[in-house]
């Protein structure tokens, strides 16, 4: 019998990641892609060190960081939050490993659109915000749209950090990725092969909705 709790565990860190991600993303991601500063390669360097770093390095360091002797970890515990081994833990893990998975697509997609829109926006008397929601959003919908997919897909996936900063408590912190871990530890094969198959078919799925959504985009823009 399939134990679907570790599945509902990831979803729900995949949908709160993802959201806040997008909150923090895009002004962020807006910045970087109007800016002339000259520190910017240095700032896309930071966001972009995920994708490189190992995950046990960066487990490492929030575990350090938010360890209970730090002042993180002092300022989270007198508020009533253990960032380690529980699920805002995960949640912290997830945002910092998934950052640029949401940055990039989104700094792309403010690049591409085009900068007469833009002009048009301001000499019509917009400002910058109603130029951001009325003009520039939506002429970067598939961007948007794979920032969102593929930033929930890749927190779905999420192992390495997470096991490292949220250990595998059932119920608490006891996501798929490392539940498939530990059914291969212990032999189980079958199992493992059952929970794999899952995640398999939807990240099949995730993928594929992408495409198609970009691909009848680009239809319509012709």
């Amino acid at each position: 019998m399939i134990d679907w709790i570790p599945f509902i565990l990831s979803f729900k860190l995949a949908t709160i990641t993802t959201t806040m991600l997008f909150a923090i993303g895009l002004p962020i991601a807006w910045w970087l892609a109007s800016t002339k500063n000259r520190f910017k390669p240095i700032i896309e360097a930071f966001v972009s060190m995920p994708i490189v770093l190992p995950p046990t390095v960066l487990g490492f360091y929030i575990l350090w960081a938010f360890s209970p002797g730090t002042f993180l970890g002092k300022f989270f515990s007198s508020i009533g939050i253990e960032p380690l081994f529980s699920f805002p833990g995960l949640v912290i893990a997830s945002l910092l490993y998934s950052f640029p998975f949401m940055v990039q697509p989104l700094q792309s997609g403010f690049e591409g659109v085009p900068k007469s829109l833009i002009e048009a926006s301001f000499i019509a008397g917009k400002n910058r915000m109603q130029t951001l929601m009325h003009v520039i959003l939506p002429n970067m919908k598939p961007s948007i749209l794979t920032a969102l997919i593929i930033t929930f897909a890749h927190t779905i996936g999420e192992f390495g950090v997470v096991l490292m900063v949220g250990g595998s408590i059932p119920g608490k912190t006891k996501v798929a990725s490392i539940a498939i871990y530990e059914y291969v530890e212990i032999l189980d094969y079958k199992s493992a092969h059952i929970y794999s198959a899952i995640m398999v078919a939807l990240s099949f799925t995730v993928l594929l909705a992408v495409y198609i959504f970009n691909q009848k985009s680009k239809k319509v823009q012709l």
